[in-house]
């Protein structure tokens, strides 16, 4: 049969990494798992009991609101004004998601269709790059990495792309390459949004996931910003709130509009205890965000360490729960799906390969922060053992 919108998906390549990693589990193998970004640390735990305490009440079972109760559209609204003073009309300028990538892609229905065009980077997280294409639009892959100008490249597809992109989609602190950008960036952009009459969409995924004293700005705070932009905030890091599916889409009152109108014909909401247990999460446990910070850090700092030791030189990353490493030299030829396969069978380690999040990312892999720093070291001497050209 033939199927709309999948048919031109290309292989998955970190599924081939997920197969390598679970044969060698069933064949006995101890590997250590790096690769997909999923949080292995707890909720708040005065969510989890509101959760239970909701879910106990037969009238939190029914349908709820697409566009997210009252009190949890104005508990992100309080949010944003303590953590950036930035002000929200929760009504007008607040839309609950159920997860980022359900209101990204659905937001990318609203804004593009056959004949538009999207600026994005490369690499990126994969929906970043495939969401506009869903939506029927082009893509146009910016270079963004240690050694490019984004802004420059930013500028320069715009101006080579016909008809001229609607949108742009970017995302700082930045995955995979973690990236990060300052206020004064955010303003450079604002600007040239407001010049060209493009829309700008932040996916602020990484929102409250940084280190060493670097605050990740909101594009909001720019003045003269919710002219152009809208931004996604989610629970799933910074209040390690994976499973739970509890983002917003805030800014532009035209924009945020649209989307909830879209998502009224779409979905009832997330489950209501789940809306009711993120108010408690936000509002009593707002310094969450730092426990789950410090665990990170003390993470990245036991990979960075590591590697160096072993001779394999990595940025340290100020955001994300990610390290973003060069394949080794010695390594290049083999690519990073290839190095990337190397490390799960040889060295017993999974990765994301970099050509998984665009062409951009060829000549890295991706770790993932997930695993505790026990684990980290015991991958760190496997990764010494087996990548024995690093001398």
């Amino acid at each position: 049969m033939e199927f709309r919108r999948i048919n031109g998906l290309p292989p998955y390549v970190f599924a081939q990494i997920n197969q390598l990693r679970d044969e060698a589990r069933r064949a006995g193998r101890d590997v250590v798992d790096m690769g997909f970004g999923n949080p292995d640390i707890p909720s708040p735990q005065v969510a989890v009991d509101k959760l239970a305490e909701a879910a106990r009440n037969p009238r939190n079972h029914r349908y709820s609101a697409s566009r997210g109760i009252p009190r949890l559209r104005q508990a992100i609204a309080e949010l944003y004004l303590r953590r950036f003073g930035v002000e929200l009309d929760p009504d007008r300028e607040v839309v609950t998601t159920i997860g980022a990538k359900e209101g990204l892609s659905h937001l990318m229905w609203t804004l593009v269709g056959p004949g538009d065009t999207a600026l994005v980077p490369t690499p990126s997280y994969p929906i970043h790059i495939y969401a506009p294409l869903f939506a029927g639009a082009e893509v146009q892959q910016v270079r963004l990495g240690p050694q490019e100008d984004f802004f420059s490249n930013l500028l320069d597809s715009w101006e080579r792309s016909w008809p001229r992109p609607r949108v742009v989609l970017f995302s700082f602190p930045h995955n995979p390459t973690t990236e990060c950008v300052d206020l004064e960036w955010m303003a450079r952009l604002v600007e040239l949004a407001r010049e060209r009459e493009v829309v700008l969409v932040h996916d602020f995924a990484y929102a409250e996931t940084a280190f060493d004293g670097y605050r990740p700005p909101s594009v909001l705070e720019v003045p003269g910003a919710k002219d152009v932009a809208v931004e996604l905030y989610t629970l799933t890091k910074s209040f390690s709130m994976a499973g739970w599916r509890v983002a917003f889409l805030v800014g532009n009152a035209e924009v945020v509009g649209a989307l909830t109108k879209l998502k009224s014909y779409l979905d009832y909401g997330t489950f209501q205890p789940i809306q009711i247990a993120s108010i408690v999460a936000m509002n009593e446990a707002p310094e969450y965000p730092l426990e789950v910070n410090s665990i990170y850090q003390s993470r990245r700092d036991a990979l960075c360490d590591g590697l160096e030791r072993i001779g394999w030189t990595v940025p340290r990353p100020q955001g994300t729960m990610f390290v973003w490493a060069p394949v080794p030299e010695a390594y290049a030829e083999m690519g990073s799906l290839g190095f990337a396969e190397h490390l799960v069978v040889d060295a017993e380690v999974a990765t994301s390969p970099g050509v998984g999040f665009g062409v951009g990312g060829e000549g890295f892999v991706r770790f993932a922060l997930i695993e505790n720093e026990q684990r980290i070291n015991q991958a760190v001497r496997n990764l010494r053992r087996s990548l024995t050209k690093l001398g």
